[in-house]
């Protein structure tokens, strides 16, 4: 198909919640705070591991001035148990697969930092199918900036044709304002209805994807 496709990481290719939630609560019990519930969380999460402890401190009141500090001992738990629980979403490798052996190129485009993503890919035996991983600290900016999207299909090898798959309002952004057809993944961590947010496919199930992939390809 000759086509690149970028994905987005947590809730669109694997279910991470269980690891960021049980980071984000250790940072909580270290400051003598009570954990917060997974669905809390979970709505925290989109934009980065600085913007989930920002959001997780401004819930629980504690201090902006200590973001940085609190932030740095998340991401230590977090790299410390990264993989614990996390899964890829049904059907994900066997859709990889797929894609790869029909003449796609595929990259990860991610706001979670680069090290913890490329060592849940590999946990998970996902690193094989990609050419290109970008984390959130990989770059000076993240998305929902388009540069780190168009950075990331600019890494891949050569294409005529550009998608991007993710499951939220930040992913969706970032395909509108880079012009780059979207592939939206239901079941992920959206915060808003599906008629809510910008795409030109939305699918339930990883099995989906390759007759997607497929249509849009031959519009473009």
């Amino acid at each position: 198909m000759n086509t690149a496709i970028v994905f987005d990481l947590d809730g669109t290719l694997v279910d991470s919640i269980g690891d960021l939630a049980g980071a984000a609560n250790r940072m909580l019990a270290d400051v003598g705070r009570d954990p917060l519930p997974l669905d809390v969380i979970k709505r925290f999460v989109g934009n980065g591991l600085p913007k989930l402890v920002e959001r997780v401190l401004q819930h629980c009141d504690l201090p902006m001035d200590r973001h940085n500090e609190l932030t740095q001992l998340t991401l230590s738990h977090y790299n410390a148990a990264a993989s614990d629980t996390t899964v890829p979403y049904p059907g994900v490798p066997e859709a990889l697969s797929y894609l790869l052996a029909s003449g796609c190129v595929l990259g990860v485009c991610t706001n979670k930092p680069e090290a913890p993503a490329r060592h849940v890919l590999d946990a998970l035996n996902l690193s094989q199918y990609f050419d290109v991983v970008l984390g959130g600290d990989t770059l000076k900016t993240r998305k929902p900036d388009p540069a780190h999207l168009i950075a990331s299909f600019e890494a891949l090898p050569r294409h005529n044709k550009r998608l991007f798959v993710g499951d939220s309002e930040v992913d969706a952004e970032t395909s509108v304002r880079a012009e780059i057809p979207f592939l939206l993944f239901t079941e992920g961590y959206r915060k808003s209805p599906v008629a809510e947010i910008p795409n030109q496919v939305s699918y339930r199930s990883a099995a989906e994807l390759p007759a997607l992939v497929e249509r849009l390809s031959q519009e473009q």
